[in-house]
């Protein structure tokens, strides 16, 4: 089974992968969070430090791209071809409203005969492999046969389905009776993203479906980032790994970033997920959320460390 590292916008950049593969590792591929081309045909300050090589060693590093004109995306590929890269990912699977009102993302789904121009035009002059990730649809799951006959056409590098349509965001439960249907009628690989948290529930979701051969998880990683090297059998995160993935993660937003505000935005995201793993927890929360400098911060964070002990193996 290959694992995969979802790319979450805003968490999972390059100080985050690189923590995550140097501390843990069992990712076989990490996916960079979407990539916007704008009219200047530049990358962004922060999307260029995130596809950058040095930034990505011992990684096999899949950078995705959101967009709706096939131009853009053209562009761009062969842009990211230049820095090395095998393989874009096409993002047809982002749910926020910023995004959707734009007809990008997720919103790509409400528009199929836009959607096939345009996979027709992108895998016509693109030399490069395209994976494709994608939702079910905008507002009804049954919109996904549609999508499907449109995805066959075409010969991906594997679709990546996430068994929810926009309207859901993260909430209720994966239809896993669609992407059951998917798995059987796809004409390209099939990899599985969507609520896996947990070994348990990785265990759940290959017995059910065996043929899978990859899976994508991304909000499991940030509460356990040890996850993937679990799911191959690998010994749980101890006090000391987490510490060091910790302290990499803060050295880097630390030296990447200015101003103690914005250093500690990023943190309390992390914290939001990994706290449950401590004994004790919910205190140093309200220290950590109440914390307006970075000193403040480190001592709670020592605290921490030193007087409680992972509950969670």
């Amino acid at each position: 089974m290959r694992l995969y590292l979802a790319p979450l916008e805003g968490i999972t950049g390059w100080i985050f992968r690189s923590a995550v593969h140097e501390c843990f590792g069992g990712f076989d591929k990490y996916f960079v969070p979407f990539i916007r081309p704008n009219q200047m045909g530049h990358f962004s300050a922060r999307e260029k430090k995130d596809i950058l090589p040095e930034h990505n060693e011992g990684m096999y590093t899949v950078p995705q791209i959101l967009t709706n004109r096939p131009e853009d995306f053209i562009r761009t590929a062969y842009k990211l071809s230049e820095y090395g890269y095998q393989e874009i990912n096409l993002n047809l699977g982002c749910p926020s409203r910023t995004v959707v009102t734009k007809g990008r993302g997720a919103g790509f789904l409400a528009d199929p005969d836009r959607l096939d121009a345009f996979l027709y035009e992108v895998f016509e002059k693109c030399g490069i492999r395209i994976s494709v990730k994608t939702r079910l649809g905008m507002d009804d799951p049954e919109e996904f046969y549609h999508l499907l006959e449109i995805y066959n056409k075409y010969r991906m590098e594997e679709l990546i389905i996430h068994p929810r349509v926009q309207k859901d965001f993260y909430k209720n439960t994966p239809n896993m009776k669609l992407f059951t249907e998917a798995l059987a009628k796809s004409s390209n690989p099939v990899c599985y993203n969507g609520d896996i948290f947990t070994v348990e529930d990785y265990i759940r979701f290959t017995q059910i479906h065996p043929e899978v051969e990859c899976v994508m998880t991304g909000r499991g990683v940030l509460a356990d980032p040890a996850l993937a090297r679990k799911i191959r059998g690998g010994a749980g995160a101890d006090a000391g790994e987490l510490r060091r993935f910790h302290d990499l993660l803060y050295a880097g937003y630390c030296r990447e970033m200015s101003g103690d505000r914005t250093i500690l935005f990023k943190m309390k995201e992390l914290w939001t997920y990994l706290a449950p793993v401590f004994t004790n927890y919910k205190k140093y929360v309200k220290k950590i959320k109440k914390a307006e400098k970075c000193a403040v911060y480190e001592k709670i964070i020592d605290e921490l460390f030193e007087n409680e002990e992972i509950s969670v193996s």
